[in-house]
């Protein structure tokens, strides 16, 4: 079975303000970097499609957290695998897990992406060097659709940055899911949990780029719209589903304490 697994530290960059737990965005970070250690090992890297006049693209990101984030300083797994190859698309599907448990599952959708024309090139490389597993952890692969939004709850304005960029100097996939993150306020991150997050991304941005990211609510409860414009286009849209979370005395709880007991007696 074809699958690649990595193992990695959650630190202090990638933690939330609130509990010391993993951020959600920051699972993607995790997921992107265990692909691109995978595709390396069959020498489909980065820098090995460069040399070919080629790039990866990712268009599509869906995840589910079924279970409680981990702590900074816990050790989490990445297990990912190609699971569906067609004539253009490499579907991605995945699992992270803590204490050897899955804590968040999906799946995503890849292109290599021939630069002169901007078009998607032929599978047939990633066919002969990848090996398909077909386990799906969300299911048959589906078309992203977008729910019917309702009202505006908030809007921020971004002016891209060179901390945006990726190595193709176009602007990272982190960047349009921090600016969703920013139009919620600090009182409702405290009150909700994040359960899932669908993403498509639908054109590239650059340096100086002036974005807008505007919040709307749907006719599901606790499920968000998040458009990300370029002079009224959309870039990115991102759908987000919250849970509330339970009411504690603390941020600081008792897991948290235990673990830092355990790191002063190191």
């Amino acid at each position: 079975m074809d699958k690649y697994s990595k193992k990695y530290n959650v630190i202090l960059d990638n933690m939330d303000l609130f509990e010391y737990r993993l951020r959600p965005i920051s699972a993607i970070m995790y997921l992107q970097d265990a692909f691109a250690r995978f595709c390396a090992t069959k020498k489909m890297a980065a820098y090995d499609l460069f040399a070919t006049d080629q790039y990866w693209i990712v268009t599509e990101f869906n995840i589910d957290f079924v279970s409680d984030l981990p702590f900074w300083s816990e050790e989490i797994g990445v297990n990912i695998w190609i699971s569906e190859i067609t004539k253009l698309k490499i579907y991605t599907d995945y699992e992270l897990t803590y204490n050897d448990k899955p804590f968040a599952k999906g799946n995503a959708l890849w292109f290599i992406i021939d630069k002169e024309t901007k078009r998607p090139a032929k599978t047939d490389t990633v066919a002969e060097r990848f090996e398909v597993c077909e386990e799906l952890m969300l299911g048959e692969h589906t078309k992203f659709i977008l729910p019917e939004i309702r009202e505006k709850v908030s809007e921020i304005k971004h002016i891209n940055n060179l901390s945006d960029l990726d190595f193709n100097n176009h602007v990272n996939n982190k960047s349009y899911i921090n600016l969703a993150e920013m139009t919620a306020n600090n009182e409702f991150r405290k009150k909700h949990t994040l359960k899932s997050l669908k993403i498509k991304f639908n054109k590239e941005t650059f340096l100086g780029d002036a974005l807008i990211c505007s919040t709307y609510k749907t006719d599901s409860e606790n499920t968000y719209t998040h458009i990300v414009e370029k002079d009224g286009v959309s870039v990115c849209d991102i759908s987000t589903c919250w849970e509330n979370k339970e009411a504690k005395d603390s941020i600081v709880d008792y897991e948290l304490k235990v673990k830092s007991e355990q790191l002063l007696k190191i």
